[in-house]
Formats: structure tokens, sequence, C-alpha cells
């Protein structure tokens, strides 16, 4: 395998490729209950790791606390070198929603389920994850009381480093002005480029910027664009879009799930994938198009 994008230090003191995995579609259908297949879902936790990943992007909600469970059962004990993320700030209902849960008895529960069901005296990094029930983004609220409830547990010992997610470039600031954030983890691909400012205060801050739905929402002439760059390249569509975002940023982050051996690999693959001067023209019209 390639050097996966190379590395970012998280916080300056926490090194990690820049291609990870996320682990949420590891889950049953609507991210709840176990995986369909576990054996598989256990050979693509090793696999990723054995290839070299050292970014891990998890929660305790999904499944719930079937996916962490899984993580344990798959890589306990863990590699040094191996950091895993978790978010918290919502919880699961019997209804398969996801309604916030940031409250302080909420996000120390949550901690609390994280670390036992990964089976580690303290998490690695844990963002906050700012969510309403009518879905606003980014949500119109402070977050100086619960992240300033992860930064107590932070000095309590229980969590090494603090991110944030679905958040403002106001928000980071007002969480930074509370304790260290080493990470965002927002919405960002080829066709949704809102938080283009935001990545790029990230970069200038050393700040990592992990996004999520990295082929989300595209249009039909969008993903038309995309498709023709990958016939040009002879790769797929995720790979293209995956390298467009390593290039796009030094500090971007990625963490592309899938509970398949081969879509795991492919994904693996982008890392390597150059993106010749007409391709990323081209890229580019897609943020317009």
């Amino acid at each position: 395998m390639a050097n996966l994008g190379g590395t970012f230090t998280l916080g300056g003191e926490v090194p990690v490729t820049r291609m990870g995995y996320g682990a949420m579609q590891l889950a049953g259908p609507g991210v709840w209950g176990p995986p369909r297949d576990h054996d598989t879902a256990v050979a693509v936790l090793r696999e990723a790791v054995e290839s070299g990943v050292t970014h891990l992007d998890t929660s305790d909600y999904y499944g719930p606390h079937t996916v962490n469970a899984l993580i344990k059962e798959a890589l306990h004990p863990y590699p040094d070198a191996l950091t895993i993320v978790t978010k918290v700030g919502a919880r699961r209902t019997p209804d398969k929603a996801w309604p916030p849960a940031l409250s302080a008895d909420d996000l120390t529960q949550a901690v609390h389920d994280n670390l036992r069901n990964l089976g580690v005296d303290a998490l690695d990094v844990v963002n906050l994850r700012l969510s309403n029930d009518t879905g606003d983004y980014p949500v119109p609220m402070s977050l100086a009381e619960p992240f300033g409830v992860l930064a107590e547990l932070r000095q309590q010992g229980l969590i090494r480093h603090l991110g944030v997610s679905h958040v403002s470039a106001e928000q980071l600031d007002e969480a930074k002005a509370i304790a260290p954030v080493v990470c965002v983890q927002n919405q960002y691909n080829l066709a949704h480029r809102e938080n283009d400012a935001l990545v790029d205060k990230c970069a200038a801050e050393r700040i990592a910027f992990v996004p999520y739905f990295p082929l989300g929402g595209f249009s039909p002439l969008q993903s038309g664009i995309l498709d023709d760059c990958a016939a040009r390249l002879e790769a797929t569509p995720m790979q293209v879009a995956l390298a467009w975002l390593l290039q796009r940023s030094p500090s971007m982050l990625l963490i592309p799930g899938t509970s398949s051996l081969g879509h795991l690999r492919e994904n693996l693959a982008a890392a390597s994938l150059e993106l010749p001067a007409d391709v990323l023209a081209d890229l580019d019209r897609i943020g317009t198009a």
C-alpha cells in the first residue's frame, strides 16, 4: 500500500495517516444492530490496520454500542500507533433516531460508554458533535457548556484530545477558548464546498479537517463530470473524490467507511492516485456545476 497520503500530527503530538477508516458502516441497516456479516466486519478492521491505517473513526452510538464492541474484538489490545477517534452529542432511540444528547449527564455517560466498550482507560480523541431536532446547520447555539464538560473530563485524564463536529468557524473559536481543539469534522466534498473557508482556517491553525460524506448530494451533472474524470484516470469515482480531498488541504484527514474488503482496498489505493492539472480543473468545476 502507498503511504496513505502521508501523515498529519494531531495537536502537535499524535501522528496519524491522512487516509483513515470510518467504522459507521460496520453496523447493521440504519446504523443499527450488529453487522450483516460479523466475520467480514472483523476482517475489514484488521486489514485496515494491517495496511498501515492509524486513524480509526467511530462512535458508541453506532449500533448503538455494537461497532465499538466489534472494534475491541478485532483489534484489542490496540497497536501503539493506532488513534481511535470517537464522537458524542447524540443518542439512539428505539425508532433508530439520533436526537441530541448534550447535557452534562449525557456527555459523561457517553464518554464512559466509549471507554467501556472500546476497553480503554482513556479515549484518544473525542469530538463534540452539535445537532438539534430541526437539522439546522450550523446549529445556532453556544457550545461552551457541553464542550466545557468534555474539557473537564479531559482534565480528569479520561480524554487525551478534543475535537468538534458540525460547527461554524465562530463555534470553533469558541471551543478553542475553552480547550485545545485538534480536529473538526464537518460535511465537505467536491460538490458541497460551503466549508471552504473553514478548511483553510484549519490548515492555517494546524487543526485537522475531517470531511464526512465524500460523495454525498451530487447532482446528475456533477456525478457525470466526476465519472468522466474517473474514466480518464482508470479509477473509480470514489477514488478520484478522495484523492481530490487529500490534495485540497495538507490538514485534510479522510475516514471513508465500508463493510467490504474490496471497497476498503480501493479507498486506501486512492491515496496514491495522482490528479493531473486538467482533471483538477474539471473537478473544481463540480462545485459550481
